[in-house]
């Protein structure tokens, strides 16, 4: 099959593609580099030619309320468009456990809309609910710090490998159409307030952490399980210790 990977040069979407032409599938990264712009839809009528699937896992350059929301919204909606004209048969995207849970969250409501406008249309869709990135912890532990300590709250969190989500995602490209959502999560199952200060300590990053359960996440506050998969997710096989061996 021809597989478009909107984000295709990215930290997951190189790894899709990757995996995907690994399996004998065209795979075809499209991002800005490639000559795709998906907020003004240049570049994307050519990059959709032919094409069985097409696969969002791009993000926002911006995390502010506004930002994220403007660009999910006109991304998908121009997707969604060019993918009815090229007659598409699967459109898969790359989501985040909790969303449609936590409105508070600006960038979690964006991705709310962004599921949303796949649901209502038409197309053939799968929706894959990731949870935090191990890559992303340091980016989390910046987002977290209030005053000059790291505020987190003592909630359960299940942390994954880029590697696993990518091949998740790209097996659910090469197959039929969920019409659903899949979720997917870490091996392990930890509390946020303990997990992330041990990483940071792993690499010398020792900061004062303060235990706080009204600590924000990108702007909302957690109950214990927002942040963790159901008991039907698939869980990955890579834990972060081996994954942290890997990295050094």
């Amino acid at each position: 099959m021809k597989i478009v990977v909107i984000g295709g040069t990215g930290l997951i979407g190189s790894k899709v593609v990757e995996k995907l032409n690994t399996h004998g599938h065209d795979a075809v990264p499209a991002a800005p580099q490639t000559g795709v712009n998906t907020l003004t839809a240049d570049g994307l009528d050519d990059a959709l030619a032919g094409a069985d699937v097409l696969v969002d896992v791009s993000n926002s350059p911006s995390f502010a309320d506004d930002d994220v929301m403007s660009f999910f919204v006109t991304s998908t909606t121009n997707l969604l468009e060019a993918e009815k004209k090229a007659g598409v048969r699967h459109h898969v995207a790359l989501s985040v456990v909790g969303t449609g849970t936590l409105p508070d969250s600006g960038y979690l409501r964006a991705k709310a809309a962004q599921e949303d406008l796949i649901r209502k249309s038409g197309l053939p869709y799968s929706i894959v609910h990731a949870t935090q990135f191990f890559e992303f912890t340091k980016a989390i532990a910046d987002a977290s710090m209030v005053h000059g300590k790291l505020h987190l709250a003592p909630v359960h969190y299940q942390p994954i490998a880029s590697e696993d989500v990518a091949s998740v995602v790209a097996r659910t490209a090469a197959n039929p159409p969920l019409n659903a959502t899949k979720e997917v999560g870490g091996p392990e199952r930890v509390r946020m307030d303990q997990f992330i200060p041990a990483a940071l300590a792993a690499s010398g990053d020792v900061r004062e952490v303060l235990a706080d359960k009204h600590a924000r996440y990108f702007g909302t506050e957690l109950s214990d399980d927002s942040l963790v998969p159901g008991p039907a997710a698939e869980l990955g096989s890579t834990t972060y210790e081996a994954w942290a061996k890997e990295q050094a």
